[in-house]
């Protein structure tokens, strides 16, 4: 069982619990309307909390470090979407243009907070920058990333057939219910940021509840419409090839990347783990609010599906660079080739 934990997420098999609930019992009529007001209440509330607990000291304190901050930067909404637009214009000979514009919309993604962070420390890295960069970059995805969505998924053709596809009122709606309940959170964090601090139990039922809620609600509208039929055991083995090639490919960039530049030790991991990193959290109200319809529920799918392999993958590297600290090797006169094994260990 322990070995089962240290490389699989226990939350992925929640997921799959979920999805699995979905299929059998869906909501449907009355069911799926009350479904759906109670995901915009939860997502609001998620983001609330969020913003409640991240301390705007951080924030400033780390943008300080503008070459780390700036390269993360350029890695999130630069080289990933880059990768992106190849690899689901590629991907759409073989695949449902709904799960290649899920490719595209993953890579389109803030970083993720907790895990970027965790990691992070567990490697012996940089964490206040670390926390700065993740938290930043959530805070900026919340904008940026449906604008880039609105212009890019008209230019490479990869709009959803089902549901219309994303519009500039989908935008006002993310700002509505991510936006607002974030910013309303940093303004009551002087009263409640002391006890969500203290009592992280509920805080962390919110954060993962709210997602199986969303993830529910999108595949119980994927299974009602039927959509779920034509996604065979192939499509799945496909996706999960193109994301371990775009995790793969971006550790590697980042890590050249940051010895070429002479980073120290600790901010080059700060930059691998926060730079290759994409927001489940973040990534799936975004996608409820920005594709209406059943399509939702196929374009998560490489969302999830990547969540797991970039736990996996990350495990791997952290508990490497924690060996190279402990033994007092500097990784940028380290065995090159590091990315490359750890992801061969999978």
């Amino acid at each position: 069982m322990s070995l089962i934990r240290r490389f699989i997420d226990p939350y992925l098999l929640l997921l799959i619990a979920t999805v699995a609930l979905a299929a059998v019992l869906p909501a449907r009529g009355e069911g799926a309307r009350i479904a759906d007001a109670a995901v915009t209440v939860a997502v609001a509330l998620l983001f609330f909390l969020y913003g409640a607990r991240l301390a705007p000291a951080a924030i400033w304190a780390g943008l300080t470090h503008w070459r780390l901050q700036g390269l993360v930067f350029l890695s999130t909404f630069a080289l990933f979407p880059l990768l992106g637009v190849v690899a689901s214009v590629g991907a759409r000979a073989w695949l449902q243009g709904e799960i290649a514009t899920g490719i595209l919309f993953l890579t389109l993604l803030p970083s993720t907070v907790q895990s970027s962070i965790a990691f992070t420390g567990i490697a012996g890295g940089n964490v206040p920058a670390a926390l700065c960069s993740a938290s930043v970059s959530n805070l900026v995805g919340t904008v940026l990333t449906p604008v880039i969505v609105a212009l890019l998924l008209p230019l490479t053709g990869l709009m959803p057939t089902a549901g219309g596809g994303v519009s500039w009122h989908a935008i006002e709606s993310i700002a509505a219910q991510i936006l607002l309940p974030f910013v309303a959170g940093q303004v009551a964090r002087p009263l409640i940021g002391g006890w969500i601090a203290r009592h992280k139990g509920p805080t962390t039922l919110v954060d993962r509840g709210s997602i199986l809620l969303v993830v529910y609600a999108a595949f119980s509208e994927g299974v009602v419409a039927g959509i779920w039929q034509a996604v065979s055991a192939g499509d799945l083995a496909l996706v999960l090839l193109i994301d371990g090639v775009l995790l793969a490919t971006v550790i590697a960039s980042t890590t050249w990347t940051a010895r070429r530049l002479r980073f120290s030790k600790s901010d080059e991991i700060a930059i691998v783990f926060c730079g290759s990193k994409k927001s489940m959290a973040s990534g799936i109200p975004m996608a409820t609010i920005l594709f209406a319809g059943s399509a939702v529920s196929l374009i998560v799918l490489p969302l999830m599906i990547f969540h797991q392999v970039q736990l996996f993958v990350c495990a791997v590297l952290a508990r490497r660079y924690a060996a190279q600290t402990a033994a007092g090797v500097d990784p940028a006169r380290a065995d090159e080739r590091v990315v490359a094994a750890a992801v061969d260990d999978r």
